[in-house]
């Protein structure tokens, strides 16, 4: 699969956070605490990355997680609704999230994690529903892998060797 290297700089993205944890390391003198920021961002035109941040500092976390975020953007393809080209499955490590397209008035129908990544996708209509696991972590980074996998009609008719209208019937 061939990835699309986006120039962020020219983007005016705004950001999410996700999930905030604060996580433990036992050590000989006691207990360090850190904290780790789950980040969506993307510009609501079709561009969305997610990233891991950790420091010592809520702030920089997000900061760093923003950071991480932007370095792994990628385009989502979108229909005239607002909605997803076709109906598709993501999954990673034990969370799977089914995205189903939407006619137009439909809204986001879907849950939190899931709901920051269409958002800001710019995706208006979609219905969503999240299986296995629901590690906010994973179900972000499945719904990121199921947008990944759309396609755009003129794709699959390129793909196939057909014409656009063969392809919509």
């Amino acid at each position: 699969m061939k990835r699309t290297i986006i120039d962020a700089s020219q983007l005016e993205l705004n950001e999410k956070v996700v999930a905030i944890k604060r996580v433990t390391k036992v050590v000989k003198g006691g207990r360090n605490f850190r904290f780790t920021a789950l980040v969506v961002v993307g510009d609501g035109n079709g561009h969305i990355g997610a990233g891991l941040g950790k420091a010592a500092e809520i702030p920089e976390a997000i900061r760093k997680g923003k950071e991480d975020a932007t370095k792994k953007l990628i385009t989502v393809s979108r229909d005239e609704n607002g909605s997803i080209t076709h109906d598709t499955m993501g999954k990673h490590t034990g969370a799977s999230v089914l995205l189903k397209r939407a006619p137009k008035g439909t809204g986001v129908i879907a849950g939190g994690p899931a709901r920051a990544v269409c958002e800001l996708a710019g995706i208006e209509n979609i219905r969503t529903k999240s299986l296995g696991s629901n590690n906010k972590q994973n179900v972000v980074l499945a719904t990121i892998a199921a947008l990944k996998q759309l396609k755009t009609p003129e794709e699959v008719a390129r793909l196939r060797g057909k014409s656009i209208e063969e392809i919509l019937g």
